[in-house]
């Protein structure tokens, strides 16, 4: 628990001394409507990488998020204008947690590896957007759908606040519920685990679930906000997930990290881009800045890691 919020602290550090940096260097940085871009990009970073950060604090990943959002939104952007938004909301929202449900009935109980059975289910959700689809694009959405991606209450963007509310609900999950003890403890030691009693299948079953779900919700985030979905949308975002992920503190191998991590860790990725666009600097740089504070993440956590071990 204290590495925990050691690695928060360090992290929270990070965010402040880049905002530091920038509102030196350029202080516009700091009005209100680039603070709110800046959280409004970290939002829907932050809903995708969410639920991957459940999956690897199992000691998994999965590589489906971003072609099963594209999925998902793809039939959501199609339903909810021919039948209605509700509707299309829902069936979207299902499509992504049954895309999750499968891929943890592949690790759960015939024994896939995760790596395999979500680059699995990647080919499969995408190739099955590509023939919804054909190629086509929608567009021009109820103005009430675009509220979720492009709305705002009292001056708050709508993704911000539903990145607040989705990271509230998991920090509880996982800090104070027998759900959340449970996957820690899957990450840690699976095999120990299932001897202490754990349900590891059914906890499996439920972190892929909502990860899937997730991975749609905040498709329908994105595509309310962009007016417009095809079948490409979720292709270059599961890496940006993955970043954040990492950034954030969550261990690759499972048992170690948090959601209150990751939110930092995409508020981090927005931060960098932001400022490297303020600062005039092309995409090149962007890419490989990114990679850069990835590497550092996971490098600084190795060793603070051979720390606490050794003390």
């Amino acid at each position: 628990m204290l590495k925990r919020y050691v690695a928060l602290f360090m992290r929270l550090m990070a965010v402040l001394s880049i905002a530091v940096f920038l509102a030196i260097v350029r202080p516009e940085f700091l009005s209100v409507n680039n603070i709110l871009n800046v959280l409004r990009q970290s939002s829907l970073l932050f809903l995708l990488a969410s639920g991957l950060t459940v999956v690897i604090l199992t000691g998994g990943i999965d590589l489906s998020i971003g072609a099963v959002l594209a999925l998902s939104a793809c039939v959501m952007g199609t339903v909810l204008k021919t039948e209605g938004m509700l509707l299309g909301i829902l069936v979207g929202l299902a499509i992504g947690a049954g895309c999750g449900f499968m891929s943890g009935a592949m690790v759960a109980f015939i024994g896939l590896p995760s790596f395999m059975a979500t680059y699995g289910m990647l080919w499969i959700a995408q190739g099955l957007a590509l023939m919804f689809m054909k190629a086509e694009i929608i567009y021009g959405f109820p103005q009430t759908f675009r509220f979720f991606g492009a709305g705002g209450l009292i001056g708050i963007p709508t993704p911000v606040i539903l990145m607040f509310l989705t990271f509230g609900i998991l920090y509880l999950l996982l800090t104070y519920t027998t759900l959340g003890r449970n996957v820690y403890s899957i990450g840690a030691n699976m095999d120990v685990a299932r001897i202490s009693g754990i349900r590891v299948r059914r906890t499996l079953l439920i972190v892929y679930t909502v990860s899937g779900f997730l991975a749609a919700f905040s498709g329908m985030v994105y595509i309310s906000r962009i007016n417009a979905v095809e079948a490409g949308i979720g292709e270059p975002l599961l890496l940006p997930a993955l970043a954040a992920v990492c950034i954030g503190g969550t261990s690759l191998f499972g048992g170690e990290g948090s959601i209150g991590g990751t939110i930092l860790g995409a508020i981090i990725m927005s931060l960098v881009i932001n400022g490297m666009n303020m600062l005039g600097m092309t995409s090149f740089w962007q890419s490989f800045a990114v990679g850069t504070i990835v590497i550092f993440s996971v490098l600084i956590d190795q060793i603070r890691a051979m720390k606490f071990q050794t003390d």
